[in-house]
């Protein structure tokens, strides 16, 4: 009975590894060199230390994705202000409709005079945007 026992292999637990990792090595350090080997572990993406330790002494090569925070939020906000653009532009069509069916064309043409000259200043600031998001681009946003 005792020798059946013993040729039974065990079908529980984790399966045995073919090449298990068992040498093991210790390295210390001081408080910059730490902060710097946090800073490339953390700009590398991956999630295990000793997976990026092994593929930087064996020269693998190791991803790093910056993420520039800043470009993010200047591109939701850009976003949002040409949403509020096009807004601008839906209503501009409605208040030209609105003026000429309540109005006398004298006062529609008054008020519509107005209009323009508010249209003109928001060119002059949408110029301005495109001008600087064009200088942040060109600063900020180099493919290096």
């Amino acid at each position: 009975m005792e020798e059946k026992n013993r040729n039974q292999i065990k079908k529980a637990g984790r399966k045995p590894k073919i090449d298990p990792a068992v040498h093991r090595y210790s390295f210390n350090l001081n408080d910059e060199d730490n902060a710097k080997f946090l800073a490339l572990f953390d700009q590398s993406g991956m999630k295990i230390t000793a997976h990026f330790i092994t593929a930087c002494i064996f020269q693998k090569t190791v991803k790093t994705v910056k993420i520039d925070i800043d470009a993010i939020e200047y591109h939701e906000k850009l976003t949002r202000f040409f949403s509020q653009f096009r807004a601008i532009g839906t209503n501009y069509n409605q208040i030209v409709k609105i003026l000429y069916r309540n109005f006398s064309e004298k006062k529609a043409g008054t008020y519509l005079f107005k209009l323009e000259k508010e249209t003109i200043e928001l060119v002059k600031i949408t110029k301005e945007v495109i001008r600087l998001t064009q200088e942040f681009e060109e600063k900020y946003l180099k493919k290096e």
